[in-house]
Parts: structure tokens; sequence; C-alpha cells
């Protein structure tokens, strides 16, 4: 291989001017002087950045997450998939299985079919593919990033400090002060948040920090009955456990039910996400309503205008969650008879 080539933050470096210039300057655009036009020009051709195939007439997205298996990832990609097609895009999905996405197979398709821009879920970059995806012009939105190394990207996220916050302070309000949590995959910035949350709560109530009560879990139905069932083992158990994903707590309901418990008599469960499995299961699941279907279209409308070199005034975009209560959760018997809801 040659010397590496320039990357569009590099040009625009030289330049003097913001990468939004350059990307005006290579898609020919108006709005740039003439004298700057040049200056970008010849810093280009100097420095032999790999200009991008020519724009299609239907732009195109790829949109990248760790797996298609959970319902959350369904409703990003449905999300996603209508806002491309809203717009008039053609729509790619690739699915990394955890891995960091880029790899080399896959920036190879994506050099080849002239992609205008990517959304990536919860998944790193790895730095090869930052550097290459650079190169090519591709514009990249994160959504729920991971978090480190994200600040040169346009984010997309939902207000997980606050939800889990509410979520916490729902129990607490209910007479609960033995609130156990099982979170997500803590390298990621959403379950870290999430986690802050709860411990916010607890300790605006004067409740110290308790390791006892807290599991790493995985957002699935297994991490549920495994982490759940740990907490449920402990010799003084939680009256309520508060969960990263609606899947997850799905899990706890049943590591519940295999130790004789009842919801919510015996145990309130508070999920997170509002996906349609926590309407479908008995007691429907009081939850964290994340507007998952509006972070996917906002992610892609952002990476199509920043495919169309339009500058972004807000890189860090972040969307409201809400409470939504239902019948998971009641107060502690030792406080009061449940209430159903």
């Amino acid at each position: 291989m040659g010397e590496r080539t320039a990357t569009l933050a590099e040009i625009a470096g030289e330049a003097g001017v913001s990468v939004p210039t350059v990307s005006r300057v290579l898609n020919g655009r108006p709005g740039i002087s003439e004298k700057t036009r040049i200056e970008i020009e010849r810093l280009l051709e100097l420095r032999g950045y790999e200009r991008r195939k020519p724009r299609r007439e239907t732009p195109l997205i790829d949109f990248v997450t760790v797996g298609l298996e959970t319902q959350w990832s369904l409703q990003l990609l449905r999300g996603a998939q209508a806002e491309a097609a809203r717009a008039g895009a053609d729509f790619v999905v690739t699915a990394t299985e955890g891995l960091p996405a880029g790899a080399p197979d896959w920036l190879e398709r994506l050099r080849s079919r002239g992609s205008d821009g990517i959304v990536v879920v919860v998944s790193e970059l790895a730095q090869d593919a930052r550097e290459e995806l650079s190169r090519l012009q591709v514009p990249v939105v994160l959504i729920d990033p991971v978090g480190t190394d994200t600040e040169s990207y346009v984010t997309v996220a939902a207000a997980d400090w606050v939800g889990a916050r509410d979520a916490t302070q729902h129990l607490l309000d209910l007479g609960h002060e033995r609130i156990g949590f099982v979170t997500g995959p803590l390298h990621l910035e959403c379950h870290e948040d999430r986690l802050d949350g709860y411990y916010s709560a607890l300790g605006r109530r004067g409740i110290a920090r308790n390791p006892e009560l807290v599991r790493v879990g995985d957002s699935l139905v297994s991490g549920g009955e495994t982490f759940g069932g740990e907490l449920l083992d402990l010799e003084e158990p939680p009256t309520a456990i508060l969960s990263a994903s609606d899947e997850q707590a799905y899990g706890i309901y049943l590591a519940a039910r295999e130790r004789g418990l009842s919801l919510p008599q015996d145990l309130s469960v508070v999920g997170f996400d509002d996906v349609d499995l926590a309407r479908w299961v008995s007691p429907q699941l009081t939850t964290v309503h994340q507007p998952l279907q509006g972070m996917a279209a906002t992610a892609t409308r952002l990476v199509l205008a920043l495919s169309r070199g339009e500058d972004v005034s807000n890189r860090r975009v972040q969307l409201a969650s809400e409470l939504v209560v239902r019948e998971s959760t009641a107060p502690p018997r030792a406080v009061g008879p449940p209430n159903g809801g």
C-alpha cells in the first residue's frame, strides 16, 4: 500500500475552513468563494484525496446494528427504514453481531456501492474504519454511542439518566427502599447513564449505594433470569428491581415466578425502552418509554443532511424519555396493600 491519503478533516485544517465547506467543494455545491474553492481543490489534488463516486439520483444509507434478534433493534430499524423511505433513499442493513463495525470486506462493499451515509447503533467503529470512512467522505451518525471517542461524530440518544432517575423515584415513592438494578453492558454510554440516574435518585433519599443490589446484565431475557435470580436469592432480597431493558425485565419475571413470587405483590419490576413486549406480558410492565423509532428517524435525517454537505448545528441530539406506569409496580407488602399499578 502507498502513502496514507489525507482525511477530509485534515484537508479542512490545512485550508483553514470547516469540514462541510470542503464537502461542498467536493459535491460541486454553491456558496463557496472562488479563491477558497481553488485552494481546497489544490490541497485535494496535492494530498491525493480519494474522491467518492458521483452521486446517484437515489441516495443510499447503510444501517449498522449489533443484531436484529431483539424488539429494541427492530424498533430502531423500523424508524430508520421509514425515514429513508420518506426521503426517497435506499437502505442497506448490516448486523455486526457484537463486533466492531468496519471489517475490511464491509468497507470494500461500502466503497463499491458508493453509500452516502452510515447510521451505526451502539457498536464501536474500528480505528482503521474511521480513517477509511473519513477518506471516503462518508458521514456517520451514531445512535446510543459507545462512551469513548465519539466527539467527532454526530450522535443521537435518549435521556437515559432522567429515565432511570424517574423509574427509581417511582419505586421510592411507592415505599421501596431496597431496590435492585440489573444494568445493561456498562461499556455503553446509555447504560452508564442509567446506572448514574438510579444512584442519583437513591442518593436524594439518603439511601447509600449498595453494590450487592447491582448486577451487570446483557439486556436479554437470559440476563434477567440469571442476574435477577441472583438478586432474589440474596439473604435480604430487593422488594423491587429496575431493569435496563424490557426483555431483561421479562427474564426477571421468569426468575421471580420460579421462586414462587407474585408480581407486583411480592416484587415490583420496572423495565426500559417500552417495546411491544411491555404490553404483552402479564402484569403489563411499568417501563421507561424510549423514542426508539424517533431516534433512528432523526439519525437518518441527519446523515442524509450531512451527505448533502449541510451544516448540522446540534451534533449531540438527545430525545426525551418518559416513565409509563402500568401493572408491574406496587407498594411493598410492609408498606401497604398492592395497588395493581
